[in-house]
């Protein structure tokens, strides 16, 4: 490998966890920029939302000239009733315009708004599902969540509403300005100057706002992830009598969120309030010498209309800009929290290009070489330290232990959840590190020991991982999963929808769906966590004789609890503080007397009933 591909592969025990939301937050609503990647994939739709916008903001700042037109040359000769109605038909055309215009921006800018907003949720999304296991482990799924909606939202707030809101202001406040100061130079110079003293503290006023705009968002998650991990353990809450406590915290939780956002209106409103009066107070000083001018003759009343037109103009602009400005900088809050789920790099360094090897006929060959390992959340617990073993095409072999002996660890590395401290694992003759990741997990199917179940009908659930299958194909698997019996009795059969985490269905009848899932995707390396703990007898009997079948011709891992799964293997590693203390058949090992006999004695046979 190239130096570069070392520094890829840099463990994640090596590397310092960064939860979300511990980065600073920037001091300015440049968070927006980040957007740009979004937006430039429709230059088209920017064009003719800007296009609108100047011609929208154009004819407004017209309407005042066409209206002091009508003073000066209609209202001033009234026998010319012909002129008279000429002007009216100007002013008409103009608001027409203006209407056409406007219409046709609203328009545009939304529905850049709504697509902006979706691409950006799709691209969250797919980014953070392929998130390795390390970060799901310091980011809660409520948080996420709120990411994905609240966040998103704002975004769409501002990039199909406030910003062009606010450009068209910008674009008509600084229209009226220009008008002013080539109507009345010395004068306007002067409010000028007034309103530049007004930036500096908009500026420092609206650093706090972004501030607790951020704040709020975070809380507002922190509600959400709350929430969600509640009502995901709800039967465990409510067995232990504890819904009144979990209210209680909820709500906690929510009031914290409440006070933060009033804090944010508070300063919101001050800022919003600051630069209406500061505005209003130097554009009516403007319009206060404009009227003496009138007064000393030097202007019409015409060109007077014109003025309080675009003073009018003016003020009110800058009145929306302090509001768009408001919503720029939660926008700019929102837009941080999302580009840091964007921003985040899986541990796992995924090869996208290397020469795969072909899927084996009878089974991958697995070779474990010196396996270490240690979560990046406990750093000074090893979870695996020096394993060693192989697994011949077709060979099944069963894994047994004490809690925490690594079982599971070994199939999270297998599945490459994690990348190992040190050491590797070959399959097929390959590093599974030197595999992309979509070419190692097609050929793995995994059953765990507490099965998922999606929100969807059995076909679906069946079909999860091989979309391309046949129905024919899925009842197949289906049968040799003793699951079809059972599905042709639901009400719809195999389109029946099983409900979120298939609560319709026994946990016996989840695990078989399980089963006919990977027996359907047919992978060489099935990896079983005591797929038949859930079932009763009967049931595990039959499921036995369906896997016993199903492992045929391929190479089974299996996490084993039980007599009878230990018995089938070809081989049994014995892991204890991570090690690969023991290995052989039973009864090879059962003749050492060493750990597997002890733990055969306590646990298999007298306990094998419970699994």
């Amino acid at each position: 490998m190239s130096s570069t591909d070392t520094k890829a592969n840099t463990t994640p025990s090596e590397k310092k966890t960064e939860t979300l939301g511990q980065r600073q937050a920037s001091s300015s609503p440049n968070a927006l920029k980040e957007l740009w990647p979004f937006l430039r994939n429709y230059k088209l739709a920017l064009g003719l939302a800007g296009l609108f916008l100047l011609l929208a903001a154009g004819t407004t700042l017209a309407f005042p000239w066409a209206l002091r037109v009508l003073i000066d040359q209609g209202l001033a000769h009234p026998e010319g009733r012909l002129d008279l109605a000429e002007h009216f038909l100007a002013l008409f055309g103009v608001a027409a315009a203006l209407a056409l215009f406007s219409a046709a921006r609203f328009y545009i800018v939304t529905w850049l708004g709504e697509r902006i907003t979706a691409d950006v949720r799709n691209a969250v999304y797919a980014h953070v599902i392929k998130q390795s296991a390390e970060f799901f482990e310091t980011t809660q799924t409520g948080e996420i969540l709120s990411r994905l909606t609240s966040d998103t939202t704002l975004v769409q707030t501002v990039v199909g509403s406030s910003l062009s809101i606010g450009l068209r202001n910008l674009v008509m406040g600084a229209g009226a300005l220009i008008l002013l100061i080539w109507t009345n130079p010395l004068l306007m110079l002067q409010v000028l100057g007034l309103l530049i003293l007004v930036i500096w503290p908009s500026r420092k006023m609206g650093k706090k706002v972004r501030n607790l705009s951020r704040a709020s968002q975070d809380r507002v998650a922190d509600s959400s992830a709350l929430a969600g991990e509640v009502l995901n353990a709800i039967p465990v809450v409510q067995s232990y009598t504890a819904e009144a406590r979990e209210s209680k915290r909820f709500s906690e939780s929510t009031e914290y969120a409440f006070s933060t956002s009033v804090n944010r209106a508070k300063a919101r409103a001050v800022l919003v309030g600051f630069i209406i009066l500061a505005t209003s107070a130097a554009l009516l000083w403007g319009l206060y010498e404009g009227t003496l001018a009138v007064q000393a003759g030097t202007l019409s009343a015409g060109e007077l209309g014109q003025t309080i037109i675009y003073v009018v103009l003016l003020a009110s602009s800058a009145a929306v800009l302090g509001e768009v400005y408001g919503d720029m900088l939660r926008a700019a809050g929102a837009t941080e929290r999302l580009v840091e789920l964007l921003q985040s790099r899986s541990s796992i360094n995924a090869y996208e290009s290397f020469a795969e090897p072909e899927l084996p006929l009878m089974g991958s060959v697995v070779e474990i070489h010196n396996l270490t390992f240690t979560y990046p959340s406990r750093p000074n617990a090893v979870a695996l330290n020096s394993l060693s073993g192989a697994a011949l095409a077709g060979q099944t072999i069963a894994i047994v232990g004490p809690s925490g002996a690594g079982k599971s660890t070994l199939f999270n590395l297998l599945l490459r959840f994690y990348d190992p401290s040190s050491g590797y694992i070959e399959m097929d003759g390959v590093k599974i590190n030197e595999m992309s990741l979509n070419s190692l997990r097609n050929r793995i199917g995994l059953v765990p020991q507490e099965p998922v179940i999606f929100s969807g009908t059995a076909l679906e659930n069946i079909r999860y991982g091989r979309i391309e299958a046949s129905h024919e194909q899925v009842i197949e698997a289906a049968k040799a999963a003793f699951a079809n019996e059972f599905i042709l009795d639901l009400p719809n059969g195999y389109d029946t929808f099983l409900g979120e985490r298939g609560v319709r269905l026994s946990g016996g009848q989840r695990q078989r769906i399980a089963i006919a899932r990977a027996i359907l995707k047919n992978p060489p390396l099935l990896l079983l966590d005591e797929a038949t703990s859930a079932l009763d007898a009967q049931s595990e009997r039959m499921v036995q004789e369906a896997l016993a079948q199903a492992m045929k011709n391929r190479t089974t891992f299996v996490i084993a609890h039980r007599l009878s799964t230990v018995l089938q293997a070809d081989c049994i590693w014995v892991l204890d503080k991570g090690t690969l203390c023991e290995q052989g058949t039973h009864t090879e090992l059962m003749a050492q007397n060493g750990l597997y006999a002890g733990l055969a004695k306590l646990q298999f046979n007298f306990t094998s009933d419970e699994g």
